[in-house]
C-alpha cells in the first residue's frame, strides 16, 4: 500500500510534480535567432525585384516550396491557374512537347469544317513545353510558344 502512494507521488501526472516548460524559459533574454525589422526587409527586398509592379501572387512548387514567381496575374476564369513571364527555379522540359488547337479557330471555322475540312484550323497549332520545378522536378505548368509560362500546380501566397 505505501510503495502505491510512493508510486503515485513520483508519477509525472501528479500537477505537484509537474513542471511547465514555460516554467523553464527565461523570457528575459532576445530569442537568438529573432529580427523584428524582418518582415519589413522582405518586403523591401521583393518590391524592388518586381521594379514596383503589383502581383496576384508568389508562386512555389508544391513539393518543396521552393519559390517559382515572384510576378504574376490570376487567371480570370480558372482561379488556381497563374501565368508570369519572368520566373526563377524553373526548367523547360524539352522531351514533353503539348500540341493544342487554337480554341479561337475553331470556334470560327465550326460552320466551315462540314464544308471544307480543317485546313484553318491545322495551321493554328499552339505547342506547349513541360515546365518543372528545378529543386524537385515536380511538374508546375506549361510554357507556351510566346515564351509565357502557365503556372497549374503551384502554391499561392499573398504578395
Amino acid at each position: 500500500m505505501e510503495d502505491d502512494k510512493r508510486d503515485k507521488a513520483d508519477s509525472p501526472t501528479n500537477s505537484q510534480q509537474t513542471v511547465s516548460d514555460d516554467d523553464e524559459i527565461d523570457y528575459t533574454t532576445k530569442p537568438e535567432f529573432y529580427d523584428p525589422d524582418l518582415d519589413n526587409k522582405d518586403e523591401q527586398w521583393i518590391n524592388k525585384k518586381r521594379h514596383g509592379r503589383d502581383s496576384d501572387a508568389v508562386l512555389s512548387c508544391p513539393a518543396c516550396f521552393t519559390t517559382l514567381c515572384l510576378e504574376c496575374q490570376r487567371h480570370e476564369q480558372y482561379l488556381t491557374q497563374y501565368r508570369a513571364i519572368f520566373v526563377v527555379n524553373c526548367k523547360i522540359g524539352n522531351d514533353k512537347v503539348l500540341k493544342q488547337n487554337n480554341s479561337r479557330s475553331r470556334k470560327r471555322n465550326r460552320g466551315a469544317e462540314g464544308v471544307g475540312g480543317n485546313d484553318a484550323c491545322s495551321t493554328d497549332i499552339e505547342t506547349f513545353k513541360q515546365v518543372c520545378c528545378s529543386v524537385c522536378s515536380t511538374e508546375v505548368g506549361v510554357i507556351d510558344q510566346d515564351e509565357v509560362y502557365h503556372f497549374y500546380n503551384v502554391l499561392p501566397s499573398e504578395s
